[in-house]
């Protein structure tokens, strides 16, 4: 991905009613470990006392045989984290666990809120002591608060009081609860195995432990999980609401084989590959992408121009993806070891070279660079969305407009500043032909600016948190 250091939201699994909830748990959670390599951490119960671990760093380094077997219980639910919200330590990473009038409460949170300062503010004037700085604890805050906390649609009243992106994930000793905003920004699905059930941020968790896919969690919807089977409420009113599902989840967030706002990753980015070939043609030797992200785009672009498509970069596998890496230093270092240029299959070629995204537009610069030095005759790089122009509200840490790449370039600037023979970026009207539903059903506002939930004022003033989205 060819971004400096913005930060994507977090990932969600949950499992109830297995006795190996714990274990699968951890198993889920490295399925969506591309949505966050800050933190990682599971809570389970045994329908009383809760039991917790977290840490910082990847799943795998984190969870031992030892630390899973103390976790063993029948529910679980973990979270893998990158700050939007908050800064990258061990205290805000999730998830979080209180107790607080109605007893234990454990809670993951992917998403952004563009009214927690406001509500944060509200609680810290009347005497409310904050520990961490994610957006996650005013949620938290809000149960607690006696007004909500002893009324029987607590939950109900609380979801309507926050604004902006979330999917959360609550266990209590008795139930696991799986919620999403009114306008599913962010995608969160229901899986079963045997009669346990499974709650993920993307469905190819589920096919690593063996889960079937059920439904998604519906936009507005607060799913109670218990041994009572599944209870099902809202607490907005779905045919009054428009859908506004992130479009960058399928252009990069998601892995190719989960399924994601009802369609596959993979397919989708085919199309939005053969799309940008109709858009942008260029008479060229190879077609390349800039892995992994871009893959299936390149591929849709060889399948409609009829370019040959070879490999022109050679992933390390065992580096994290660079575009939400912590530190902007530990990035440098990650993008440097990255990615290897096949200089035999680039040399004396006109190259066209399929991205998912710009974001700043270093990393870019310095791939291009070392095609060229690899001896590409020409590069031409095609881009699989539209430019980047505002920031993110709602889960994904972009730049502010003077940050980003495309602000205040034409494309002569861009293919200067790249070093390329040309550039191309698909329009929002062929990005938004390559999905299912109606176009007013997805969220553009990083490229158009066309916000449906506003950000307040002083959304900008603090930096945002998780959300992979984020």
């Amino acid at each position: 991905m060819a971004h400096t250091d913005p930060k994507e939201k977090c990932g969600l699994f949950g499992v109830f009613g297995d006795p190996n909830a714990a274990l699968l748990t951890c198993y889920g959670l490295r399925a969506l470990q591309h949505r966050g390599q800050e933190s990682a951490g599971i809570v389970s119960t045994d329908g009383n006392e809760f039991i917790q671990y977290r840490g910082m760093g990847l799943v795998a380094d984190i969870f031992t045989e030892s630390i899973i077997d103390s976790l063993k219980n029948p529910t679980a639910i973990g979270h893998v984290r990158y700050s939007t919200t908050g800064s990258s330590n061990i205290v805000n990473s999730q998830p979080m666990v209180v107790d607080y009038s109605r007893g234990h409460m454990a809670i993951a949170h992917n998403g952004n809120l563009v009214n927690a300062n406001l509500l944060r503010s509200e609680f810290e004037a009347s005497g409310s002591i904050f520990r961490t700085t994610t957006d996650s604890e005013v949620i938290l805050h809000l149960m607690a608060a006696p007004e909500n906390a002893n009324h029987p649609d607590c939950l109900v009243r609380c979801m309507r009081k926050i604004r902006g992106a979330f999917c959360l994930l609550l266990m209590t000793p008795s139930e696991m609860i799986a919620i999403r905003d009114s306008r599913g920004y962010r995608p969160l699905s229901l899986g079963r195995i045997g009669d346990a059930y499974v709650v993920s941020s993307e469905t190819c968790a589920f096919d690593l432990v063996g889960a079937e896919y059920v439904r998604d969690i519906e936009p507005g919807e607060i799913l109670r999980i218990s041994n009572e089977g599944l209870r099902s409420e809202r607490f907005s009113d779905e045919k009054k609401v428009t859908p506004n599902h992130c479009i960058f989840e399928h252009i990069y967030f998601s892995r190719a084989d989960s399924r994601v706002f009802g369609e596959n990753v993979h397919l989708v980015r085919k199309r939005l590959g053969a799309r940008l070939a109709e858009e942008h043609p260029v008479d060229a030797d190879i077609v390349i992408a800039v892995p992994a992200s871009a893959n299936s785009a390149a591929l849709g672009y060889h399948d409609r121009s009829g370019i040959r498509l070879d490999f022109g970069f050679v992933r390390n596998p065992y580096v994290g993806r660079t575009f939400i890496s912590p530190k902007s230093g530990v990035r440098t270092e990650s993008v440097q070891i990255k990615l290897n240029v096949v200089g035999e299959t680039v040399r004396g070629q006109r190259v066209i070279v399929v991205d998912d995204s710009i974001v700043r537009g270093t990393t870019t610069k310095a791939k291009m660079r070392h095609l060229r030095e690899a001896g590409a005759r020409e590069v031409h790089l095609r881009i699989t969305c539209p430019p980047h122009l505002h920031p993110c509200y709602y889960g994904i840490d972009f730049a502010t407009p003077s940050e980003l790449f495309a602000t205040n370039r034409t494309l002569d600037d861009m293919r200067e500043f790249l070093g390329v023979d040309s550039v191309g970026y698909l329009s929002v009207e062929g990005m938004l032909h390559c999905v299912s539903q109606p176009p007013s059903h997805y969220c553009t506002a990083c490229f158009t600016g066309d916000y449906a939930i506003q950000p307040q004022e002083e959304m900008g003033k603090h930096t945002m948190e998780c959300r992979h989205k984020s």
